[in-house]
């Protein structure tokens, strides 16, 4: 049996929450953020074996992204600690009841500096699926030689591999993103990603079709379209499926996509068909969006059911 279901390598940031404007003051109070990690957490929750791989600052802050994680079941004994670099901060603040602005200090951080090194030990100590994103190869020249790395070697070791998009404007630019993510694609069995991030992954004047048509012909077994509100759609070289959202009270979107995402890797790992990975897929994600925080409200297994059908309002007694 190998050492773990799931694999994960990129940068946590230390989330700090505003409730209003931060140009005006106010309290922030301290969390944890990071579209892997986020994953990492989901997964955890649903009992399966995960590791996330990252370096992190040698400091308080380090501490605590190491703690938080420990604490919901994931595995860091792959994490480095970086005593030049500082620890990389996320600020969002509410800054209308449908509008949350998102800013970052992450330049220079611990977690941009991943390299191969940081990956080998926990690759070699076997999983089922290893989870990449499309935000850890902008962060630095080193974490994109680090992240192809590791999906090549994933390839060969028999290992599949599982890419969300993820796109971050403030990042890098969609023509920087293409030239990377384009041929990191090639090795994912797994793409996901919204409509406006296919062209991400193969050519720049693609529509939906033919941006699926090229990814299935080069490998990918299932392309994953998030609509958000609207649910999914699901491509495979047999049929497109499609899932609609669970209907929740959105309270918070941040994380939504990344809870979705642990959700059908979940079913994947538990060998469920297409249609109940989907299911599994847009139910985390109604739990994230009915929470606050990035992935504070996502369900412990024996919870899957909590919100299927359940009327705004309901208490359980």
């Amino acid at each position: 049996m190998s050492g773990y279901d799931l694999v994960t390598a990129g940068e946590t940031l230390v989330s700090l929450r505003s409730s209003g404007p931060l140009a005006v003051g106010g309290p922030l109070t301290m969390h944890l953020g990071g579209a892997e990690s986020n994953v990492a957490i989901g997964l955890a929750r649903l009992g399966h074996r995960v590791a996330w791989v990252g370096r992190v600052s040698d400091d308080e802050l380090g501490r605590f992204v190491q703690r938080q994680l420990r604490a919901e079941g994931v595995d860091t004994s792959g994490v480095r600690r970086d005593p030049d670099r500082p620890a990389g901060l996320m600020f969002l603040e509410q800054r209308t009841s449908d509008v949350t602005r998102v800013q970052y200090h992450r330049a220079g951080s611990a977690g941009s500096a991943l390299t191969v090194e940081d990956l080998r030990g926990p690759l070699s100590a076997g999983t089922r699926l290893l989870h990449l994103t499309g935000i850890t190869p902008a962060l630095s020249d080193a974490a994109h030689k680090a992240v192809h790395w590791a999906a090549r070697e994933a390839v060969a070791m028999g290992t599949a591999v599982s890419l969300d998009v993820n796109y971050r404007a403030k990042l890098w630019s969609r023509e920087q993103a293409r030239a990377a993510l384009t041929p990191l694609a090639g090795y994912a069995s797994l793409v996901v990603a919204s409509a406006d991030e296919l062209d991400l992954v193969t050519a720049p004047d693609a529509d939906e079709a033919d941006a699926v048509t090229d990814l299935l012909d080069r490998g990918v077994r299932t392309v994953l379209v998030k609509l958000g509100a609207d649910g999914v759609r699901a491509y495979t070289r047999d049929d497109v499926t499609y899932v609609p959202a669970v209907p929740v009270t959105a309270v918070d979107t941040v994380g939504a996509g990344d809870a979705f995402t642990a959700g059908y890797l979940s079913g994947q790992l538990d060998g469920l068909d297409l249609v109940d990975r989907l299911r599994r897929a847009v139910t985390l994600g109604a739990f994230a969006v009915a929470g606050h925080g990035d992935w504070e409200g996502l369900p412990r297994r024996d919870e899957l059911s909590l919100i299927d059908g359940s009327a705004a309002g309901t208490t359980l007694r």
